[in-house]
């Protein structure tokens, strides 16, 4: 029984993978027609994981796209001068040692940084093997937020067009394109998606193929904010692991072992009940050093350790002296050469020579010569002692203290004692050896493992209960419920009967069955409603802007062509059945002066008549 209950505890034990993105290849130039029409790019510009790929004709697309990388950038610090330049996406390897470097070009999940955004588009078009000179003669498909400003919009667009040379643009929802991939083809429906991701979670109505933009509700919450939510909860629980809980850490518990609890009070009464807790806590295991804290050494290893040490510091030692040594006697040779210029009477050469050295006179010269000289023979005396202490050290065995000043550096030869500390610590490495009276007082893998237990659940929570971490939103059910009561009872029935759940924090395990409870209570005894998840929360919306771009690459009608920026504006859209709805700024008409100065001198001839009737 203790046996089994050791293997059941073993089992729980879940190391941190740590995963270090490795960088991408630069891939072979891709396809670049089909037939007369060239090949679309797709983009799915998302504000956690930026994704690129070909929407290539044919029965056999490709399985996936082919780039995947995160959607930030680091600048290197010394990118102005020579050094590193900015580094994008999974060339920056693991993401901690740089968090503070990082930057991103979203606000939320809107691009609001066009020149991060940039970098994103040349890793992007670089990595894909974009072989055309001097612009990127391929359709695009983008992908945007829900109701994206149409500033945001202008600025993607002049970066496209007048950066990039792009021929036409398409713009769609991520959530939009999912919804078309995980829907019959050629069949106008109607549903609701409930899209949840790295920044923000939207609920969008969706009427006979179209977007219902007046009703779509968004909610300011999403992994990130879980994230975070979970490691100030893991930091408040371990304090002595503040450094350790990083924020890559929690995405990772968050992705790989978070649910969602269908009750999550109910969930929260069973987690009280210690067997529950032992078989369903998660212990993340920390990377720990193994080494006993405090020495094992007996006090003569250590003075033999400290005579190792000072013979080493002493061979240092006499190598540097005769490392300045060398460059002394070199100098003196040098000073002794022009001397005998002097004195074999070629005076040009003589003069040459000493301003080269940067003296005045012969009797400068003669100064230093003797000054060196000095300083070469006193080198040589100590290399001679130091050699005969060492000799004298190597044939007594006797665990005697040495004589110190024999053995002490001089100041300008050991300039930093610390340089030397490295050299030990390589040379000689600690023999840990067992000894009796020393015992660790606690399991050091014990202690360096953090016991994920009900923040399995709080922190995923937070998209129906934004409270738990003091936002003042209404979470998705209440969202929901909202939603639903602004259409008749008819509409009501037709929405509910397709509810896809996409995005990448709608991966829970459990999401799909809360959702299901939650429809449940709110409505009406005996109706009937349907929720799906999508085949791929995380790459559908790449899938469906692919199937789309296939499905639309002759229709000129869905695509904003140059002509279109040129003449229209960087804010303009052309909608299609996966884009927002164009609501352009209208701007109120100014009227000419003309009519202003009529107007004016009307009202002066007015003030002036009612002046003179009070005359």
């Amino acid at each position: 029984m203790a046996a089994a209950t050791a293997a059941g505890l073993a089992t729980n034990v879940f190391p941190f993978r740590d995963a270090r993105a490795a960088p991408d290849p630069v891939l072979e130039a891709g396809p670049v027609a089909h037939g007369s029409l060239p090949v679309p790019l797709v983009l799915d510009n998302g504000s956690f994981q930026a994704r690129a790929g070909w929407a290539c004709p044919g029965p056999d697309p490709g399985p996936e796209p082919r780039l995947q990388f995160r959607a930030v950038c680091a600048r290197g610090r010394g990118g102005a001068r020579g050094g590193a330049g900015p580094q994008v996406g999974n060339a920056l390897g693991s993401l901690e040692p740089l968090r503070w470097m990082l930057r991103s070009p979203f606000d939320r999940n809107v691009p609001v940084n066009l020149e991060l955004q940039e970098l994103l588009l040349d890793y992007s078009f670089q990595h894909l093997g974009v072989s055309s000179q001097g612009c990127v003669d391929h359709p695009i498909v983008l992908t945007e937020a829900v109701c994206t400003p149409l500033y945001s919009r202008q600025m993607m667009s002049e970066l496209l067009f007048e950066c990039y040379g792009i021929p036409k643009v398409a713009y769609g929802i991520d959530s939009l394109f999912s919804f078309y991939h995980n829907n019959p083809k050629n069949m106008i429906s109607s549903g609701l998606i409930i899209s949840s991701g790295y920044q923000c979670t939207h609920i969008l109505p969706i009427l006979e193929g179209r977007l219902d933009a007046r009703n779509c509700k968004r909610i300011n919450l999403g992994g990130s904010q879980a994230a975070g939510y979970l490691q100030r909860l893991l930091q408040l629980k371990y304090p002595g692991h503040l450094a350790a809980i990083t924020l890559s850490r929690m995405e990772e518990i968050l992705h790989e072992h978070s649910y969602i609890a269908e009750d999550y009070v109910e969930e929260l009464q069973k987690w009280r009940c210690p067997d529950y807790y032992e078989n369903n806590v998660h212990k993340m295991q920390l990377p720990f050093s193994s080494k006993l804290l405090g020495s094992t050494l007996t006090s003569e290893e250590k003075q033999e350790r400290r005579q190792q040490q000072l013979r080493r510091l002493q061979e240092l030692n006499a190598r540097r002296r005769e490392e300045k040594l060398q460059l002394d006697q070199e100098r003196l040779d040098r000073l002794l050469y022009v001397q005998e210029l002097l004195e074999d009477g070629q005076m040009d050469q003589f003069h040459k020579a000493l301003i080269e050295l940067n003296m005045d006179s012969p009797e400068e010269l003669q100064s230093y010569i003797q000054k060196l000289s000095a300083a070469v023979e006193q080198a040589k005396q100590k290399i001679l002692q130091a050699e005969v202490s060492l000799e004298v050290d190597v044939v007594d065995s006797k665990p005697e203290t040495p004589d110190l000043e024999q053995l002490e550096p001089s100041l300008e030869d050991v300039e930093n004692i610390n340089d030397f500390e490295p050299l030990f610590s390589e040379e000689t490495p600690e023999v840990e050896k067992p000894v009796a009276t020393v015992q660790p007082v606690f399991n050091l893998a014990a202690y360096h493992q953090l016991f994920v237990g009900t923040e399995r659940i709080r922190a995923p929570e937070i998209i129906f209960q934004p409270s738990l971490i003091g936002e003042e939103q209404a979470g998705i059910a209440e969202t929901l419920q909202y939603i639903l009561d602004r259409y008749p009872k008819d509409v009501q029935e037709l929405l509910v009967q397709n509810v896809l759940l996409t995005g990448g924090n709608m991966m829970y395990p459990g999401m799909k069955v809360r959702i299901e409870k939650e429809l449940l209570e709110m409505r009406p005894f005996q109706s009937s409603f349907q929720v799906q998840l999508a085949a791929n929360p995380v790459l559908d919306a790449w899938y469906g802007a692919r199937d789309w771009a296939l499905d639309h690459l002759d229709n000129e009608d869905v695509w904003i062509t140059r002509k279109d920026y040129e003449e229209k504006g960087g804010g303009y859209l052309r909608e299609h059945c996966a884009s927002n709805v164009y609501v352009p700024i209208r701007l109120p008409k100014q009227a000419s002066r003309s009519a202003e100065a009529q107007a004016s001198g009307k009202g002066s001839g007015a003030s002036g008549g009612g002046a003179g009737e009070q005359a």
